[in-house]
């Protein structure tokens, strides 16, 4: 009945039931990437479960604890609500208003974003600390830059950009027929502003906002480098003095006040944000806002944030890369191996966090229905975790349950994958969306299979998305500094663990060439984000 090739049962089977193999093996494949993605929260309660009670409660409601779960709650309102008082403001004069030169503003005040805070943290230190460049310029002592007021200053310099891209977005495909309407009624344009376009730009404030928050609860670099006791800091300072589980009990407290924020997010994202959406952008121009006389006074405000954001961490580096020895810090001496090493773990992070996201993205857009969304969902879990609870998570298992793993390149890469490939789908996804249907119809009823619909039709098409999720998957990867420290293999360096050890040190010269080198590299991931939205402003 059959040949060898098994040709002929290809041929006799109905072309539903091959249509129904493959989405089956799809969703298989997309269930089996999502339940990888949620293992390390699975990790971690299984290894809270086995404390004990009694044990688990003492600790729960230790000092330390309290501690940790007030500074990290107090930081995250402080961070969040200064980045909505500069990334508002800056985001209305780039959009709506006649300062001169916006293009150029514009660009000035979203790059901030691509610094890492830790290396803006470590500048700041330099620069500003009770012993740094400023005070030995003035030969005087100056307030301490450490604890609160340092970390939460150098995180809101650095990431408000989150408030100012979501909000600027918002702006540009605001209805501008609204504001007309609103003139016929005899607003002003301040007034129209504040009745009409501010109350529908809110959600545009609030995912940015929210995106401030998360950071800010996640980051590990800056609150360790300013000495501030947050969970994320706690964690690693318990890991490392092998009160392992204190660190368990505060990352499944950290994990809990994500899901708080990733709740409010959720409920928030909830609400139609299109509705006031327009494509027609007319009469834009002559709905600017006047700035009047103030019209160049009010470029003071993006210039001193560039200033504060831009050449005084850059300015620090160059100044360290003048004053370096040439052995760049005699027994903490930079290797480019170090560069190649972050390289490659990035590239290869890249390439199997774009190949997982491909099949997840593509259920979730051509397939719907709450399984696919349930995949989808689960893979923000990644992104949403902590890197610190995430490196632990992998501790545990690799000591556990895989001790071949165990500080390895494989599970380095495990962690990056889980951690990013988020960034890919969703990339993906906006890929797929805009795909003409009518193409794949085409090729389906000349014969065409879905595979190799897929494969002639739809992968050609979407291949800029695909490049530009694993763009920064690649740049995000570089950056990443708490799961690359707990997860390294003995000897393997990168670029940010070396910064990380001089900066312990106190040996700032020597971080001065790889930090520009990371800046520099991840300057690109700007340029994809200049790239694929809109800053025609």
């Amino acid at each position: 009945m059959t040949d060898a090739g098994g040709g002929y049962f290809d041929d006799v089977r109905s072309p539903g039931e091959a249509a129904s193999d493959a989405s089956t093996g799809l969703v298989l494949l997309a269930g089996a990437i999502a339940a990888l993605v949620l293992s390390p929260v699975v990790w971690v309660v299984l290894r809270t479960t086995a404390i004990g009670f009694d044990r688990a409660f003492a600790l729960v409601t230790s000092p330390t604890s309290y501690d940790a779960l007030l500074n990290s709650v107090a930081l995250v309102v402080v961070v969040t609500g200064a980045s909505i008082l500069i990334g508002v403001p800056l985001a209305v004069l780039t959009t709506r208003t006649d300062l001169p030169f916006r293009r150029f503003w514009t660009v000035v005040v979203s790059i901030p974003l691509v610094l890492p805070s830790y290396i803006g943290a470590f500048a700041f230190v330099s620069a500003f600390g009770p012993h740094g460049i400023l005070a030995d310029a003035l030969s005087v002592e100056l307030p301490t830059i450490y604890g609160f007021f340092g970390a939460a200053l150098v995180l809101t310099l650095f990431i408000y950009p989150y408030v100012y891209i979501s909000t600027r977005a918002a702006l540009l495909t605001f209805d501008a027929s609204l504001i007309e309407a609103a003139r016929t009624l005899n607003h002003g344009r301040f007034q129209a502003f504040r009745r009409v376009t501010l109350p529908r730009i809110v959600p545009g404030i609030a995912s940015g906002g929210l995106l401030v928050a998360l950071y800010t609860l996640s980051d590990f670099g800056t609150p360790a480098i300013m000495h501030f006791d947050t969970f994320t800091r706690m964690i690693y300072v318990e890991f490392n003095t092998f009160a392992r589980d204190q660190a368990a009990l505060l990352s499944v407290q950290l994990l809990a006040v994500t899901a708080v924020i990733l709740a409010i997010e959720n409920r928030i994202g909830s609400d139609d944000g299109h509705a006031y959406a327009s494509s027609d952008r007319g009469g834009d121009e002559a709905l600017r806002i006047s700035l009047g006389r103030f019209r160049w006074l009010a470029m003071a405000f993006p210039a001193a944030i560039g200033v504060v954001t831009l050449v005084v961490p850059i300015g620090v580096l160059v100044y360290w890369l003048l004053g370096a020895d040439p052995g760049f810090g005699g027994g903490y001496a930079f290797k480019w191996a170090y560069g190649f090493n972050s390289l490659s773990v990035s590239a290869v992070a890249a390439l199997l966090a774009t190949v997982a996201a491909v099949p997840i993205a593509y259920l979730a857009t051509f397939r719907g229905g709450r399984l696919s969304t349930l995949f989808e969902r689960a893979t923000f879990v990644g992104y949403a975790m902590p890197g610190i609870v995430l490196g632990l998570a992998l501790v545990y298992f690799g000591a556990a349950y895989a001790p071949f793993l165990y500080q390895t390149i494989p599970l380095l890469l495990f962690a990056y994958v889980v951690r990013f490939m988020p960034q890919s789908v969703g990339t993906i996804r906006s890929s797929f969306l805009q795909t003409d249907p009518k193409l794949i119809e085409a090729a389906r009823m000349l014969g065409r299979s879905r595979i190799d619909t897929f494969r002639e039709v739809t992968l050609p098409l979407v291949m800029p998305g695909i490049a530009a999720g694993g763009a920064l998957v690649f740049l995000t990867t570089m950056k990443e500094l708490p799961a690359t420290l707990m997860l390294q293999p003995t000897g393997f360096e990168t670029i940010v663990t070396y910064i990380w050890l001089v900066q312990g040190s106190g040996n700032y010269g020597s971080a001065a060439v790889p930090a520009l080198a990371l800046v520099g590299i991840s300057a690109l991931s700007m340029f994809v984000i200049l790239a694929r939205g809109r800053y025609d402003g």
